[in-house]
């Protein structure tokens, strides 16, 4: 079975997307004081299984939700590096699956779930950004060339043929839909740091709302 073919096969068994993308632009205005969300949103927010950037144990957590398929999404991606570098072990960044952008985005995501489960998934989902106008371009999707741009990356095509359309990461999706829905995420990149939401949404805001809870968790 060729590359091209166990893809367009993935497609089609692959559940249903969202479909209809959408992001937030900066808004101005200093934010409010964020208030925590409620326990039971608390509790959508993170899953044992969802990838985690940084330290594991670090006293502050950003929650992503994220599409691969989203160019808010790929020029936010620098951004939380450079804040997760500005302040070390104090934070890290848990990633929630968020297919709005339809197929496209769920085979990027089962490719990002094979990638994990291979134990390359930063430097898969850094290649999968990075060549995000190839296969995720307005023009049309090109879900076919996922993965070799994961191969170029370190994934074994060989063994993803089964995680990608393994229950595992059917199951994997499936969750992250449901949480989406909870959370009342609308856009891509929405973020949460230590259960508090981004609003108003901008880099300066995110900035400033990460500062302050790791000037508190220093406290």
């Amino acid at each position: 079975m060729n590359r091209r073919y166990f893809i367009l096969s993935a497609l089609a068994l692959a559940v249903a997307g969202f479909g209809g993308a959408t992001w937030y632009t900066t808004r101005p205005g200093p934010p409010a004081e964020a208030e925590p969300v409620s326990p039971e949103l608390a509790e959508a927010l993170i899953r044992s299984y969802s990838p985690v950037l940084g330290p594991r144990d670090a006293p502050v957590t950003i929650v992503e939700f994220f599409d691969p398929a989203c160019e808010a999404c790929r020029a936010f991606h620098p951004i939380v590096k450079d804040i997760m570098a500005e302040h070390g072990d104090a934070v890290r960044v848990v990633i929630r699956y968020t297919p709005f952008h339809g197929e496209g985005s769920e085979v990027a995501i089962r490719v990002l779930e094979a990638a994990r489960m291979q134990g390359v998934f930063e430097p898969v989902l850094e290649a999968i950004l990075r060549d995000q106008p190839k296969w995720a371009s307005h023009g049309g999707m090109r879900p076919e060339l996922l993965i070799g741009i994961a191969a170029s990356a370190g994934l074994d095509p060989e063994a993803a043929k089964a995680q990608l359309l393994a229950p595992q990461t059917t199951g994997v999706l499936n969750q992250d839909r449901a949480d989406v829905e909870t959370a009342g995420v609308r856009g891509t990149p929405t973020f949460f740091v230590n259960g508090k939401p981004l609003d108003p949404f901008g880099e300066a805001e995110l900035r400033r709302l990460v500062a302050t809870e790791v000037a508190a968790a220093n406290s």
